[in-house]
């Protein structure tokens, strides 16, 4: 088996974006990345429209829990690869040290729970759309050979992959 990447989504409250990524890099990858997710500020729950996503892909949902990004900076933590963060909150946030000087980007999606909950068509349409988007780039990523890659060859590439998937 070729190596395995841990890669790290960061979103404010870890209850949907970062969520569905998570689900979405583990399941994609059949094993390759291993997902995992947490927030500055975590709201303690998962948006149940998150689960459901990340259940109709088959990740198990007994893995979902809203977290701290503390728990991936202590002592014993999975060293990441790859930090990703997905919303502009979390972006501009003082983050904890990552041992091993992982590549890093940011992929924006507007927060798809912002929607009024009273709208769910609208609600449903925004988790889909951040599916489909976060979907496109962990598909990109996949495709690189990052193990040929220089260090800033690659954190040139995950930036790029925002960005050209915004024309897919």
């Amino acid at each position: 088996m070729d190596k395995q990447y841990n890669i790290l989504f960061l979103c404010n409250r870890n209850s949907a974006r970062s969520i569905i990524a998570e689900a979405l890099a583990s399941t994609l990858s059949h094993g390759r990345f291993i997902g995992f997710s947490a927030g500055a500020n975590p709201s303690g729950n998962v948006h149940p429209y998150a689960v459901e996503i990340a259940k109709s892909i088959g990740y198990p949902t007994q893995l979902l829990r809203s977290k701290s990004w503390d728990e991936f900076g202590r002592e014993g933590a999975p060293r990441m690869d790859f930090i990703i963060t997905l919303c502009d909150a979390a972006m501009g946030e003082d983050c904890p040290y990552w041992p091993g000087h992982p590549s890093t980007a940011h992929w924006g999606f507007p927060d798809p729970t912002s929607i009024e909950a009273s709208n769910v068509n609208a609600m449903l349409h925004a988790f889909k759309q951040v599916e489909i988007g976060l979907r496109n780039r962990i598909e990109l990523l996949m495709d690189l050979p990052i193990d040929t890659l220089e260090r800033l060859d690659l954190q040139e590439k995950l930036h790029t992959i925002h960005y050209r998937s915004k024309f897919l």
